[in-house]
């Protein structure tokens, strides 16, 4: 412990510009230890506390600084660079400290682009619907829910199979068709296999549809329309159903069998889905429908599909019943007689 006086002193004589070793020879003191004191602060002590403050550590900047302008740089001509590359290409500039800081840099300073404005598609009544397969799974296996929404009203149609076909699709629509009690004037699909067979429109090339496909078009007046690969928000309308689906129908719901799932969808249709108030039109969906989308739909056919590719649903042969059989029956005494030859 440095006494106050001889503190006071040494503070003293420093300030007067003295050397370390003019100040020991007066003082009586070791100049390294007045060095030491000097770079441990105790000539600092506070008069009143006692206390020693303690050294400040002057920050030394960090390894990355030097070379920030290098990875604004790249970046910003090379967005996508990931921080391993950019790891690379700074440790050949010279830079000698660590990835991890490097990695939390380039997370901060990315260039993020722009999101794409979403632009909401509404139709015309009658104009369009979109269409989309989900997948769901229940204890008696997977069943694809296929999904129709009228684009104008929001009505929708929604019916459990157990195969994701063209059959199905078929089948599917003309139960809608039959639904709706007419058909709209195009329908939007995804890249389903059925449906679309090559797009090449992101190559200057156009879309190629399946022809079957075509043909069951035509027959029921419709054109086929298609997203884009990537591009789920241009079928917004079918895709946030497919969720309604999934949290209002099916989660917390039990079904024993495909005939029961399918009769709670037709009650679920009819008592909440196309009754409730839309979000976005703010109507119920049936209401809009009737008032202003039916009226606008096309005519149905007068007759159902007769595809060229896939064969006739095989029909079921009627389960007929066998006549009842009279039975006679006699006491076993009876029998025991006939076996003796009495009888």
């Amino acid at each position: 412990m440095i006494k106050w006086e001889i503190r006071v002193l040494l503070r003293h004589l420093l300030d007067q510009g003295l050397s370390k070793a003019a100040i020991a020879r007066q003082v009586g003191v070791n100049r390294r230890t007045i060095g030491r004191w000097i770079t441990e602060g105790r000539l600092d002590r506070d008069v009143e506390t006692g206390e020693i403050p303690r050294p400040v550590r002057r920050s030394r900047p960090p390894k990355l600084e030097p070379f920030k302008p290098i990875l604004h740089a790249r970046l910003e001509s090379y967005p996508e660079l990931t921080a391993a590359r950019l790891f690379e290409e700074l440790k050949a500039a010279g830079y000698a400290g660590g990835i991890s800081q490097l990695k939390a840099y380039v997370a901060q300073v990315r260039p993020r682009p722009a999101p794409e404005p979403l632009v909401r598609f509404e139709t015309e009544p009658g104009h369009q619907a979109q269409v989309d397969f989900a997948e769901f799974t229940f204890p008696w296996g997977k069943r694809y829910a296929l999904l129709l929404v009228l684009g104008y009203s929001r009505l929708l149609w929604l019916r459990f199979y157990p195969k994701q076909d063209m059959r199905t699709l078929f089948e599917g629509l003309e139960e809608a068709f039959a639904f709706f009690g007419g058909v709209p004037r195009e329908i939007l699909f995804d890249q389903m296999a059925s449906v679309i067979t090559r797009d090449l429109r992101s190559q200057g090339g156009r879309l190629v549809e399946n022809a079957e496909f075509l043909r069951f078009a035509a027959h029921w007046g419709f054109r086929v329309r298609a997203c884009r690969p990537y591009r789920a928000k241009t079928k917004g309308k079918v895709e946030r159903p497919i969720r309604y689906v999934r949290q209002s129908f099916v989660y917390a719901r039990d079904f024993v069998s495909d005939e029961d799932l399918n009769a709670q969808a037709e009650s679920w249709l009819r008592g909440v889905a196309n009754v409730r108030l839309h979000r976005t039109t703010k109507e119920k969906p049936l209401e809009r429908f009737a008032r202003e989308e039916q009226a606008t739909l096309l005519a149905l056919p007068a007759r159902p599909y007769r595809s060229l590719v896939l064969p006739p649903k095989p029909v079921s042969a009627p389960v007929i019943p066998l006549p009842r059989v009279q039975v006679e029956r006699r006491p076993l005494r009876t029998y025991a007689a006939i076996a003796a030859g009495a009888l």
